[in-house]
């Protein structure tokens, strides 16, 4: 067994959103712990999990994972990987961090991370957060380089195109700045079409896209439009260290749900701006860097978990 200075384990499931929240954590705390071992593991099945308590004997995969270093802190996004936390946590001696607001009581886990859209109760064992967290990070800007970001329809969103069309024709006509924008899996087949006819736009299909190049065109974007409906990418861009703006699309319903309670705080904070057709459209860099991992990695540190 190698001694790194801390274990660290993630257990997933098979959504990549979650393990892309763990990933920004474990990121950020390997900036501040160099030698931190981080190991993933699957979520384990419900029959695996009961014999585990009845008989307290590991699985021989874990078994041979702890052979590496017992983990000092498991994380867990999801709600399928609740009780896995919880068992092996139990087990191990390890303390167990959850990524969400949990389906189970909040006082089972030692620490929630829990985005304030969610409204989570005040507790010693919560942290607030803005949004969920991302892996991303800032990298060297290209002066004068933009990105817009065109979601879709969703469950709290409805579809305008005329109206989409209209800001982006306001932003791309009156602005210098070099503007790629890519689509998503939930764009239109009649927004693509309207799309093609910007002039001042470098137009990239999500088809036509590698992972990660999201990830890296934010990277080295200074200025970044996004549909209100991509709520993730409006955190993913922030986080980036870009400027912000968020265009428009209608709701389903008057009354504000918690993403979009989420985004009213962001406006408020001025972390971000939505458009107006009457006001001027440049985007202005946040007052403070915006980097949710980088805040709760320290203040797991600080509580000397690590």
């Amino acid at each position: 067994m190698d001694m790194a200075v801390g274990v660290v384990w993630i257990i997933r499931d098979a959504k990549p959103g979650h393990f892309s929240q763990c990933e920004g954590l474990t990121n950020a705390l390997l900036e501040i712990v160099p030698g931190l071992r981080v190991e993933t593991l699957h979520r384990l099945p419900l029959a695996q999990l009961l014999k585990t308590l009845l008989t307290r004997h590991l699985p021989p995969e874990i078994e041979s994972l702890r052979d590496k270093g017992t983990p000092d802190l498991l994380i867990a996004a999801g709600h399928a990987t609740h009780f896995t936390l919880l068992v092996l946590g139990w087990l191990l001696g390890a303390k167990t961090l959850l990524l969400m607001k949990p389906s189970l009581p909040c006082q089972l886990f030692d620490l929630c991370l829990i985005p304030a859209h969610d409204q989570p109760a005040e507790a010693d064992n919560i942290i607030c957060t803005q949004g969920a967290l991302n892996p991303m990070r800032p990298g060297i800007k290209k002066s004068g380089q933009g990105v817009i970001l065109i979601g879709g329809p969703s469950k709290h969103h409805r579809w305008d195109d005329h109206r989409l069309m209209q800001q982006l024709e306001g932003i791309t006509q009156s602005s210098a700045i070099h503007w790629t924008l890519t689509t998503s899996r939930r764009t239109p087949a009649s927004t693509h079409s309207r799309i093609g006819a910007l002039k001042a736009v470098e137009l990239i299909p999500f088809e036509s896209t590698a992972p990660g190049w999201v990830a890296e065109q934010l990277a080295g974007a200074e200025y970044v439009w996004v549909t209100e409906d991509s709520v993730s990418m409006i955190y993913e861009a922030l986080t980036a260290g870009c400027a912000v703006g968020i265009l428009n699309v209608p709701r389903v319903a008057d009354k504000p749900n918690r993403l979009v309670r989420g985004l009213s705080a962001l406006v408020e904070q001025g972390q971000v701006r939505i458009y107006s057709d009457t006001d001027d459209l440049s985007l202005q860099h946040p007052a403070q860097v915006f980097n949710e991992a980088q805040r709760c990695a320290q203040m797991i540190i600080d509580r000397g978990w690590l």
